[in-house]
């Protein structure tokens, strides 16, 4: 008896599920990032704070006809949030690759050991 469309298509599914094999779930923080990638995603989403604030007070500036005022405060609103966003990251950082990050080389022994 020949198979139909649906049960050829459900086996070809399983088997290329088969043959893929199980999937690891990826978590963001799993990821390897250098340093710089760190820094220019730290820039980003600061930047991206200053600039959503300028647009946001421009255009009620333009709205309401009021043209400085509300642009430089929704620009120093804009600069808060990403300061918190930065802040955030960084802290991800750290709990995730622990306070030695940035350090080059291992940490010094201590000075008494030295004498």
């Amino acid at each position: 008896m020949p198979e139909t469309d649906a049960e050829r298509l459900k086996a070809l599914e399983e088997r290329i599920a088969a043959a893929k094999g199980p999937e690891a779930q990826k978590h963001h923080s799993e990821e390897h990032y250098s340093q710089a990638q760190i820094a220019w995603r730290m820039v980003v989403e600061l930047v991206a704070g200053l600039g959503i604030g300028f647009a946001i007070g421009f255009g009620l500036d333009a709205l309401f006809g009021t043209k400085p005022f509300l642009m430089v405060v929704f620009i120093f609103l804009g600069l808060a949030a990403g300061v918190k966003t930065l802040m955030r990251t960084a802290q991800e950082v750290q709990q995730i690759h622990g306070p030695d990050i940035g350090q080059d080389m291992p940490p010094k022994a201590d000075e008494d050991e030295e004498d």
